[in-house]
């Protein structure tokens, strides 16, 4: 009998357990179903187009400035950011805070990112931000394409859309992105008066961006722009970029304002606030 009135009383606190289990953790759907908006960020809006050069489609994430429908006349200097999918959010916050300190001017920020939910990032930068063809990735060396398309389709269209001022674009990358940054600046370097580049993968490609550095270095010994380099002393890129930062400070290019910046403490992803933030201050400072 004792033993009967166990098993009933196992069975009853075993569906107590289910039931208050049940209540205490709703449903994957019932929370996507709330009917709460979701958050968004003020001042922004999404351009997509797919470019004819690269053969891809792409959305550009764009961030006004507050003024920017007061002051119908004004022109603002645009900061173009690589990898817009996981940095925009970001830069919306540093943008945010050093413009409230007066650090840097209102500016239009232009997030580079790729269409689609589904959208395999990581596939899609290491093809259009890497300078050569590596055969252990798909598809990669295709930053010439990707320079051609921000030239003649990215920049064309902010410029032509937008009261952007020409003789203010900065570009801003990060790993990959910060690799196309320095690809970008010694392909055509008048196309950008500033360039911000974290972490960039100067090892890529047999050491491509010492290579190209130094064949930029044998043609022309100017270098008129402003470039913040910075990478993690806790990443396996510390020593490379610095010997890249070593070869920039040896070289004396004439026009070139550079600051270099070893982050303590960080790794790879880690450095992206501080190095976006110490960028732009140095970009945009007297």
């Amino acid at each position: 009998m004792a033993a009967r009135l166990r098993c009933v009383w196992y069975v009853i606190i075993a569906l107590l357990v289910a039931v208050l289990g049940g209540c205490a953790e709703k449903p994957q759907a019932e929370v996507e179903g709330s009917g709460y908006p979701p958050l968004s960020l003020p001042d922004t809006e999404v351009r997509s187009f797919k470019s004819t050069i690269t053969g891809r489609e792409y959305d550009l994430y764009i961030r006004f400035p507050s003024s920017y429908e007061r002051y119908t006349e004004q022109r603002y200097p645009v900061l173009y950011s690589l990898d817009g999918q996981w940095d925009f959010k970001m830069l919306d916050s540093i943008y945010g805070g050093l413009n409230y300190d007066q650090y840097v001017p209102e500016m239009i920020i232009v997030g580079i990112t790729y269409s689609g939910e589904d959208a395999d990032y990581e596939a899609l930068r290491a093809m259009d931000y890497t300078p050569v063809q590596d055969l252990t990735i798909r598809g990669s060396g295709g930053a010439r394409r990707f320079q051609r398309c921000l030239k003649e389709e990215i920049i064309p269209l902010i410029e032509r859309e937008y009261r952007a001022d020409p003789e203010q674009r900065v570009l801003m990358g990060h790993s990959y992105g910060g690799t196309f940054t320095l690809y970008s600046l010694f392909s055509e370097p008048e196309l950008f008066f500033g360039y911000v580049a974290a972490s960039p993968a100067v090892t890529f490609g047999d050491d491509y961006a010492f290579k190209q550095e130094e064949e930029y270095f044998a043609a022309r010994q100017d270098l008129p722009v402003r470039l913040h380099l910075t990478v993690g002393s806790e990443e396996s890129l510390a020593y490379p970029v610095q010997q890249f930062m070593d070869v920039l400070r040896g070289r004396n290019y004439e026009g070139l304002v550079l600051e270099t910046q070893v982050i303590e403490g960080e790794r790879h992803a880690g450095v992206k606030p501080e190095a976006f933030n110490r960028g732009l201050r140095f970009i945009f400072g007297d």
